[in-house]
């Protein structure tokens, strides 16, 4: 059966992301900080449950390792671990709090896709596939966004580039765009959350199931296909021009 590895497996569209792939049939495992979270999602199923932080480059080599041990090959990761900070001015923000920020989404996503492409370049046959969680912040900001969105279009970049540099091995990339899908992070939504034109408004979600089942497409198609942007999102939330 073909496998795969699923950072931020611990919540939200990780979690979703990961049953999914259990549910299909796949070898899983679950990356992320905490042991107990990574355990809820595993359940019964036999996923393994790889705890580690994805910006220690050591933990993430080791937490592959194991799993390849296990399997055999990696065909594929979802590099979906992230992390988002409440809207507010660039001035307002503390560096620390930025620093972090981009520390896990691009450190991380950066230290996670050398790991499986490291792997799908070695393993016999050669090849496989990196899923990057980008967001519709790769393309549009939203208020008070800065860090985030900018570590979004870092994703893009890593996304286009491994996209190249894969070719020589039969490793495809490619990157889902997810828009208010409903998790404990996207709650908030429900409630009301600022806009551009300085209004707080309640936001149009979408059940995360649907990105879940995006995904699992995405890793499904064979190695001569790739999806390479695919952007799901609420039909109605402020997308284009961001309104």
């Amino acid at each position: 059966m073909p496998s795969i590895i699923i950072t931020g497996a611990g919540s939200g569209v990780g979690r979703a992301t990961a049953r999914a792939f259990i549910d299909a049939g796949w070898d899983v495992g679950l990356v992320g900080r905490r042991a107990a979270a990574l355990e809820e999602t595993a359940g019964d199923s036999g996923a393994l449950v790889l705890p580690c932080d994805v910006t220690d480059e050591d933990a993430v080599d080791a937490a592959f390792g194991k799993a390849v041990q296990a399997w055999g090959r990696l065909d594929a990761l979802f590099n979906n671990a992230g992390v988002s900070l409440g809207g507010a001015p660039l001035d307002e923000l503390k560096v620390a709090d930025i620093r972090n920020l981009l520390d896990v989404n691009i450190m991380g996503a950066f230290i996670a896709a050398r790991a499986a492409f490291g792997q799908m370049r070695k393993q016999d046959p050669q090849g496989g596939r990196i899923i990057n969680n980008g967001s519709v912040s790769a393309y549009v900001p939203r208020w008070g966004s800065a860090p985030y969105t900018a570590s979004k279009h870092a994703v893009t970049g890593l996304t286009r580039t491994i996209s190249l540099d894969g070719r020589r091995f039969n490793i495809a990339c490619g990157q889902i765009d997810i828009g208010n899908a409903l998790t404990d992070m996207a709650a908030k939504m429900t409630k009301g959350v600022p806009q551009a034109d300085g209004s707080n408004a309640i936001e149009p979600v979408m059940d995360v199931a649907n990105v879940a089942s995006s995904v699992l497409h995405m890793a499904s198609l064979p190695l001569d296909a790739n999806v390479q942007f695919m952007t799901v999102m609420a039909t109605n939330m402020p997308y284009i021009g961001r309104g």
